[in-house]
């Protein structure tokens, strides 16, 4: 059973949004504060009436504009997690449980319930009212409680702002494992692009309502649609350049970047002289040693920065002296301690070619503050 819809409207915010979700499948939407991911969600769920489009799930149409039909949110059996739990304070964590299980006769009910509390690990907690619980064990009776109404859609908005970042992975690793017993579509709405990541099947970016990209979150970050795309999904390798030379024959762009030819996959979409955005993935900026200079796209940089985190280093460093032309790229924490990878040292770096995408230049005018989408001086 999959979940389609297509909204639209224009105002309170403004939507033109495409949603696909399989059955067994999460998808993440992502964007900026205001883009209209939970709007979204309130529409799936029969919350919120778009002026116009439908949301179908399997045979089912929950809502089609044009022909009138707008099926109650209780008639959509969809369980929805809310970003604050939205859990009755005056009722137990059981008692909680059990107002979802209506459709099962009374004497099953608190069973029922009991049996979703110990799949979402909260055995020994029925009895605890939501203030007497931690905000990750509200969460999960949150979970359960929505899981328990056997929903044919489950929708997650924002679920883990609320609670430190331990509890937060502790609650990831759970909902992966939970998942993987939940053969229906799921959609997850969170400004985390790691929680995105580590979730998702597939990612739906949105900018203004609108979607942008679908894809997997590998192919979301290795290959955006669109310099916008990029900058939304925090790609920090995003510059601008000209195309210099087209060669089909070696399956080569070469484009111009600070005066240097830097070799990019051929594409045909451009043609010698245009302005263009280009972007490399952290995983394809690769430190190399003074003697492979000679190798193509190969940049002189100088280290501004090194961060370290659990055996890991990102480090950021300037090409050519300039802030607007800063390469991020993450290393071995103990290879960069060897390679004295530190502020003020001066390395080469290989933009390695078949990972160079270049994209249209109409979004590089509309560069984030860091500028580096800017390549003038």
């Amino acid at each position: 059973m999959s979940l389609l819809a297509r909204l639209e409207q224009s105002a309170p915010i403004p939507l033109a949004a495409d949603i696909a979700c399989e059955r067994g499948e999460l998808l993440a939407l992502v964007g900026p504060s205001g883009s209209g991911k939970s709007t979204i969600l309130r529409c799936l769920a029969g919350l919120h009436r778009p002026a116009g489009g439908y949301v179908r799930c399997g045979d089912a149409t929950w809502f089609d504009a044009a022909r009138g039909i707008d099926v109650t949110p209780q008639g959509r059996r969809v369980g929805f997690v809310f970003q604050h739990y939205a859990l009755f304070p005056h009722l137990t964590a059981l008692a909680n449980v059990t107002l979802a299980l209506q459709h099962l006769a009374p004497g099953e009910r608190s069973a029922k319930a009991r049996e979703w509390l110990a799949r979402a690990n909260l055995e020994g907690l029925e009895a605890r009212r939501p203030a007497e619980l931690s905000g990750g064990q509200q969460q999960r009776v949150a979970i359960a409680r929505a899981l328990a109404r056997d929903p044919q859609v489950l929708l997650l908005d924002e679920p883990f702002s609320a609670v430190d970042q331990v509890t937060r992975r502790k609650l990831l690793r759970q909902l992966i494992h939970l998942r993987r017993s939940l053969p229906i579509p799921i959609v997850l709405v969170t400004h985390d692009l790691e929680e995105a990541s580590l979730l998702a099947d597939r990612m739906t970016v949105l900018h203004h309502g609108r979607t942008l990209q679908t894809a997997a979150p590998d192919e979301m970050l290795a290959r955006p649609a669109s310099a916008l795309v990029a900058r939304l999904t925090d790609q920090p390798n995003l510059f601008a350049g000209k195309v210099l030379e087209q060669s089909p024959e070696t399956a080569t762009t070469v484009i111009d970047w600070l005066g240097q030819p830097l070799l990019a996959p051929y594409h045909a979409g451009f043609a010698v002289g245009d302005t263009v955005s280009w972007m490399v993935p952290e995983a394809a900026v690769v430190l190399v040693r003074e003697h492979q200079s000679d190798r193509e796209n190969t940049v002189a940089a100088c280290v501004s920065e090194r961060l370290a985190w659990r055996g890991h280093a990102t480090v950021s460093a300037r090409v050519a002296g300039r802030r607007d032309a800063t390469l991020s790229f993450a290393i071995g924490a103990s290879v960069a301690q060897r390679r004295g990878i530190i502020p003020g040292a001066s390395i080469l770096l290989q933009l390695q070619k078949s990972a160079v995408r270049l994209l249209p230049a109409e979004e590089a005018s509309r560069a984030p503050a860091s500028g580096r989408g800017d390549v003038s001086p």
